[in-house]
């Protein structure tokens, strides 16, 4: 009965948009993408996380050890001296291994809460730990051989920033400044205690202030110029701090005073600078993706752009207008508008692997006429994969090449499903024309989807009038709706609404109607020739 079914159905081109999307319905298994199965090595990576943290805190201790050592032999010129000075109460000892301790805890529950991806995640684990040790580092520098004023106390907090978002860099900055706090009550304990309190009180203050105003100062930077700002802006309130801690000691020391104001302006514009310099290297080393790094890669010059608009003209120019639709998408629904221009920029670049097999790539001949359905369709639904190998193997971030191969879902290559029901007699099946997958898992990815699909859709159409536009725009999502292609992410309705208005909106006036230019030739004096 089901083959008898098969046969006699009419031509999927002749089919209205209800029936096409029952007949993939009915038929296509790959359409829905299964659920991911609960992970069995959960138990196994909790595990592996907290020997991590373990380790990062042996790690950490090390270094910490090696700071008030190194601050003996500045110092006192004399490291045993110092260390005697430490290690005769042992209870000091412990202090500073269960100061350190309770600090990585917090760490460990505070994303245990509230994002276990980057807690389970490796990399994240260690750019976490990466950042407190560089920065503690480099403001025990600072502190040692300038002044304690001096230190970089906002470098930690914009590094973080950038490297993850502005919630997780409030809450580090918090921790990060209690560590340094720690640190610097062994460092100072041999200046006496009244000097020791009042330069360590009045440090753990200005840490707090620079680190935090510098995380809402820099929040909305998009340009390296603009994060240098950033620090110029912050001297001005740190500085301010400094003095009204200071006060205390205006009157015995003028000098020191001003001396104090000034280290503290010029460490506000040292921590932007020096975030400025050591941001590339987290990038690169930890593969973040951050809006500085964004902008290099929606540059038209970056390496793969170039290559598109060299090898694919057409890939690449359809590939700007999606870019468009989806930077203007994302801005709607309250998205990362920079990722999703990045992501739609390099959404088709798997077709630099065969670039005169698709369509807006061809010129008269087309390859196709040549193939088989079942052979087209493989090398049209293999871009989705190859542009994912590409962007990994040019290190690329993961978040993009994951768009790459999600922006077709499972969905079918309707063109060479229809060629090959009309050669079978009905006989085709539709897991062999269908893309791998998976469906998209963000909104970014569903997104690109919906735009890439309109703006291809729309290009063909002969009616560009709003209503035509919001007809087919309608009728891309409503597809994709149907076919289970945003089951795996956690976009609405209310998203889906605002979107298609936004693409017809957009599309109505990349595609609006032009006047006929008349056919007049002008002579060099610019009399007219003639006119039609």
């Amino acid at each position: 009965m089901r083959k008898r079914k098969r046969a006699e159905m009419p031509d999927f081109e002749q089919m209205t948009t209800q029936q096409k999307m029952q007949y993939l319905h009915d038929n296509v298994d790959i359409a829905k993408a299964p659920k991911e199965e609960k992970d069995p090595k959960k138990k196994r990576k909790m595990i592996a996380c907290v020997s991590l943290y373990v380790l990062c805190y042996v790690i950490l201790l090390g270094v910490i050890f090696g700071m008030i050592v190194l601050n003996g032999v500045f110092k006192l010129n004399d490291a045993l001296i110092w260390l005697h000075g430490i290690t005769s109460d042992y209870s000091q000892i412990l202090l500073l291994l269960l100061s350190v301790f309770f600090l990585v805890v917090i760490i460990f529950f505070y994303f245990f809460f509230e994002d276990r991806d980057s807690l389970v995640s490796t990399a994240n684990t260690l750019l976490i730990f990466s950042t407190v040790i560089v920065c503690a580092v480099i403001c025990f520098l600072f502190e040692v051989f300038i002044s304690t004023y001096a230190r970089p106390f906002a470098l930690f907090a914009l590094l973080v920033l950038f490297l993850l978002n502005r919630r997780h860099a409030i809450f580090l900055n918090f921790i990060f400044t209690i560590l340094i706090f720690v640190i610097d009550m062994y460092t100072h304990a041999y200046e006496g205690m009244e000097l020791a309190e009042v330069e360590v009180y009045s440090t753990l203050m200005v840490g707090f202030v620079s680190g935090t105003l510098a995380i809402f100062f820099a929040g909305n930077v998009k340009t390296r110029a603009g994060l240098v700002f950033t620090g110029v802006v912050l001297a001005l309130p740190t500085s301010i701090v400094v003095a009204l801690l200071n006060l205390p000691s205006i009157s015995s020391d003028w000098g020191m005073y001003l001396a104090n104001i000034g280290y503290r302006m010029l460490g506000s514009v040292i921590s932007a600078i020096l975030a400025l310099a050591i941001l590339p290297l987290f990038e690169i080393v930890f593969n973040k993706l951050t809006i500085f790094r964004l902008r290099e890669l929606t540059s038209t010059n970056a390496p793969l752009l170039n290559r598109l608009k060299k090898e694919a003209p057409g890939t690449f120019n359809h590939s700007l207008i999606v870019a468009q639709l989806s930077e203007a998408c994302a801005v709607a629904i309250g998205e990362n508008a920079e990722l999703a221009r990045a992501a739609a920029y390099y959404h088709d670049v798997g077709k630099l692997k065969d670039p005169q097999c698709f369509t807006e790539n061809q010129t008269d001949y087309n390859v196709h006429s040549e193939l088989t359905p079942d052979l087209s369709a493989d090398i049209i639904r293999s871009h989705a994969q190859d542009g994912y190998d590409l962007l990994i193997r040019n290190h690329l971030p993961k978040v993009i090449a994951d768009v790459a191969k999600e922006h077709h879902g499972t969905l079918p290559v309707k063109y060479f499903f229809n060629k090959a029901l009309r050669i079978s007699g009905g006989e085709a099946n539709i897991m062999n024309y269908s893309y791998f997958g998976p469906t998209p898992q963000t909104r970014i990815a569903a997104i690109v989807m919906i735009a890439d699909g309109s703006e291809a859709a729309t290009r063909a159409l002969k009616d560009h009038s709003p209503e035509s536009v919001e007809k087919t725009v309608r009728a891309i999502i409503e597809e994709r709706m149907d076919l289970g292609q945003f089951a795996e992410c956690d976009i609405t309705m209310r998203d889906l609404t605002i979107i298609k208005q936004t693409l017809v909106e957009a599309l109505s006036g990349v595609h609006h109607h032009r006047v006929e230019y008349p056919s007049i030739r002008f002579k060099r004096d610019r009399s007219v020739e003639g006119k039609k």
